[in-house]
């Protein structure tokens, strides 16, 4: 146990980080593992490879991936900005190539092969493009003169077409989702609240018209009819689990679940372990959103208060979109349970958002001097 009284970066680092925070993405990375021996097996069979090989790459994701994140929660908010611009300027130019030189699966290009590894290079530009929005609206906010908000419109707007070239309308609408929350705290007018809704309304519209595997995807929710195997399966591993699940390594359902260990995971957490246990992982990522939002409220810096609600939001939106597509509430949709589900490129990209959240709610001197000084105003103490 690292003592009070010692100084230093280790000690400084472990009594002003949110270590709750940091036990709930521990313990996050923790359950994805185990539920990658119960997802995965199935899946490497059919693939004709060893049945432990997407458990074993989880295990050696997760390594560097924690690296990651108590790395970058050793930043200042100001490294935290730097870093984050440097990691947005990347990730742009990884995405333009990926339209060019990336590998085709599904109908989109999303990946790129570098040195024998799939790398997608719009998982590490959500967090990066987060910190930078909340940079520019907290300089408009500080100096209406600086456009800040009209630069975050337009770094959206690259964002988003290059996101819909891919095309993957999925990560266009939680990248809006969460941008949108940031722009409405910023205290965006009623003008821009009228003129994005149009456009978000009319770019759906534009996908469902133009895009067909958008418009099959809408159809096969909205009508039940088509190809639903996948999410109907889904839906038949939840209802088996019932209540308390058939037990780790019961599960039948599973095996035919063609994602299993990425996009349906959550299913067959609710196969083996039971609805009782999805419903404490939803309370899971529930209060990690809660806390990221009670720190927010409480920082009176606006680049931190901006930076850690969109963070949790980007956490908290991607899981209920994940979840949403398990229990068939939402269409069926390609996207990771954070923390859970297999993949090398997403697990580091979430520990990055980890480790970002992390460094801008740790306690420093001047947030410590906020703290006493509101709580003297509430409690009407005279300032000393």
């Amino acid at each position: 146990m690292v003592s009070r009284v010692e100084r230093g970066p280790l000690a400084d680092w472990f009594w002003t980080i949110d270590r709750l925070f940091m036990i709930i993405f521990v313990m996050l990375m923790g359950i994805g593992l185990m539920l990658s021996f119960a997802a995965s097996p199935a899946v490497a069979e059919r693939l004709g490879l060893d049945s432990f090989h997407f458990v074993k790459r989880h295990a050696v994701f997760m390594l560097p991936a924690l690296s990651v994140m108590i790395g970058l929660s050793f930043l200042s908010p100001r490294q935290v900005r730097r870093t984050a611009m440097a990691l947005l300027a990347i990730s742009l130019i990884m995405m333009v190539l990926v339209l060019f030189i990336g590998v085709e699966v599904k109908g989109g290009r999303r990946w790129l092969s570098l040195a024998g590894l799939s790398i997608q290079p719009s998982e590490f530009m959500k967090p990066a493009f987060v910190v930078i929005c909340a940079w520019l609206f907290a300089e408009h906010a500080r100096q209406p003169e600086i456009p800040g908000n009209l630069f975050a419109i337009l770094l959206f707007g690259i964002v988003a077409a290059l996101l819909i070239a891919q095309p993957d309308l999925g990560q266009t609408i939680l990248t809006a989702s969460v941008w949108g929350s940031m722009f409405f705290m910023a205290g965006v007018p009623w003008f821009w609240i009228v003129v994005l809704g149009a456009l978000g309304v009319s770019g759906f519209v534009g996908a469902y018209m133009t895009l067909p595997h958008v418009a099959g995807r809408v159809d096969r929710f909205l009508t039940g009819e088509g190809d639903t195997f996948q999410v109907d399966t889904a839906r038949e591993a939840i209802i088996r689990g019932d209540w308390f699940g058939q037990g780790p390594g019961e599960g039948i359902v599973k095996r035919i679940i063609p994602d299993s260990h990425t996009d349906f995971i959550f299913s067959v957490a609710a196969e083996e372990f039971g609805i009782i246990f999805c419903m404490l992982l939803v309370a899971i990522f529930g209060f990690l959103v809660l806390r990221g939002l009670s720190h927010a409220y409480r920082e009176r810096n606006d680049f931190n208060r901006f930076a850690v609600a969109g963070l949790v939001l980007l956490l908290g939106i991607q899981s209920m979109i994940n979840i949403g597509v398990n229990l068939e509430l939402l269409p069926a949709k390609g996207m990771t349970l954070p923390l859970i589900s297999y993949g090398g490129s997403s697990m580091t990209a979430i520990c990055v958002t980890a480790g970002f959240i992390l460094a801008l709610t740790r306690r420093r001197p001047e947030k410590r001097a906020q703290e006493r000084s509101l709580f003297r105003s509430v409690a009407g103490v005279p300032a000393e």
